[in-house]
């Protein structure tokens, strides 16, 4: 997996107003959130969320390609096929089928640590838009620290992950 450079920042004019941020972080863990809104229902929005091969970055996976992934709500598993395994990167703990899902584990190198989290997906419609709220609490150990290590990459990559599915659903593509 490598470790996440972009900053997942809108780039097209279609794209409505994104918002980022490292909400708080101390030695225990961080909490970072991520916010767009799209003129598209709610239900298009948590249609295309459960479908992560459409719009997660393939140089953030373990295999290489988004097109592994999926968000199986029967298993409760965030999950992604390996050429001989399997990686369950979160759990998914509660999901209502349209405005909540929260997922339960670490992302990426956060499994090599003693860390854990909890993802939080929020989607929100009024009149034709729809905002998502991302928002992720990360806690536990960390050698050399858990918030000095990966607040700002972990930020990053849900960030531009976050900012694929906006412009999925803005334009049909993800990039």
């Amino acid at each position: 997996m490598k470790i996440p450079v972009l900053a997942g920042l809108c780039a097209l004019a279609l794209c409505g107003a994104a918002r980022a941020e490292i909400v708080d972080q101390s030695a225990a863990g961080f909490e970072i959130r991520h916010t767009f809104t799209v003129k598209a229902s709610a239900d298009k929005v948590y249609a295309a969320l459960l479908k992560p091969a459409d719009w997660w970055n393939s140089a953030h996976t373990w295999s290489g390609a988004a097109k592994n992934l999926r968000m199986d709500l029967k298993d409760h598993c965030f999950c992604e096929t390996l050429p001989k395994g399997e990686v369950r990167h979160m759990e998914i703990v509660y999901h209502d089928g349209g405005q909540r899902l929260h997922l339960s584990g670490a992302l990426g190198p956060g499994q090599f640590t003693g860390a854990t989290g909890h993802l939080d997906f929020a989607v929100a419609e009024k009149d034709g838009t729809t905002t998502l709220t991302a928002t992720y609490d990360v806690g536990g150990y960390a050698k050399g620290g858990l918030a000095e290590q990966f607040a700002k990459p972990f930020d990053r990559v849900l960030g531009e992950q976050v900012e694929r599915l906006h412009k999925l659903l803005e334009t049909g593509k993800p990039d």
